[in-house]
């Protein structure tokens, strides 16, 4: 209790002078009611890493099917560049799950310049001089400790300058890019349980909420009103009666929505 009282009185602290500050002490950004009071939590902004674990059910994951030009170039509009970083870090670990780690090193550099892109430059060097560093392309768990870290590190420095919608929209990123690689795996061929896997109504309904939330501030962007309505559209196929399952139509339905989504912020398939 006097732990909370006093993290609540250190929070109270910090929003006075907060636009005034220089840098905020790692340890307050780590601190689970601070980063609350920003609305950043792990359901808020799950870990992509989390996510590629679901994933790891689906295997074996169609790496070569799904592989995409890496953006070379960075949008100027902020939102666009979370959410490629988001897309990123999915294919940071999209390339290690399927040990495909040269192709670590044009996400590597793609994610340092998104990162720069809305001032997170600095924090994410390091995470990135790992995934370029050719002695640890072996080494599985540091390079998803890499990938982690960094849309961690990147969240921190969203809670610095009070832009948490770009957090959420790199965690919207990371899942929109899953989703399609889930919808992929479960159709070769067609698996009802692993369909199962990726029918999660509650976290599309999340996000759903969540833009809907930043709708106001962004009405005139028609990237992010395509997805609010993409998203109510998955959300409706996703959410099933009980006892029912995805049928292979449904799940080519769902790749047939994802994949477009993915092209307009993205890039296009290698192969495609």
């Amino acid at each position: 209790m006097k732990k909370l009282l006093f993290l609540t009185l250190v929070f109270s602290s910090l929003s006075c002078w907060f636009s005034f500050a220089q840098d905020i002490p790692d340890e307050l950004l780590e601190d689970e009611h601070v980063r609350e009071e920003f609305g950043i939590n792990e359901f808020t902004t799950p870990s992509i890493r989390k996510i590629f674990d679901d994933l790891k059910k689906l295997r074996p994951l169609p790496y070569e099917e799904l592989k995409r030009f890496i953006p070379t170039e960075t949008s100027t509009d902020r939102s666009m560049v979370a959410i490629t970083l988001g897309f990123l870090i999915a294919d940071g670990f999209y390339a290690v799950e399927a040990e495909q780690f040269l192709d670590l090193e044009p996400v590597g550099l793609s994610l340092l310049n998104h990162a720069k892109a809305i001032g997170a430059g600095e924090r994410i060097k390091s995470h990135t001089k790992a995934l370029l560093d050719h002695q640890n392309l072996k080494d599985w768990n540091s390079l998803k400790n890499q990938l982690s870290q960094t849309q961690k590190d990147v969240e921190k420095e969203m809670v610095l300058i009070r832009d948490v919608d770009l957090a959420h929209l790199i965690a919207l990123g990371g899942w929109l890019r899953a989703f399609e690689i889930g919808c992929a795996a479960s159709l070769e061929p067609f698996d009802a349980e692993k369909a199962a896997v990726i029918a999660k109504p509650e976290i599309v309904e999340y996000f759903v909420s969540n833009l809907e939330t930043m709708a106001p501030r962004m009405e005139k962007n028609k990237a992010i009103q395509n997805v609010i309505t993409t998203l109510k559209e998955i959300q409706e196929i996703v959410t099933l009666p009980e006892q029912e399952i995805l049928k292979e139509s449904d799940v080519k339905t769902l790749q047939s929505k994802i994949s477009p989504i993915v092209d307009q912020f993205y890039g296009v398939k290698v192969g495609g």
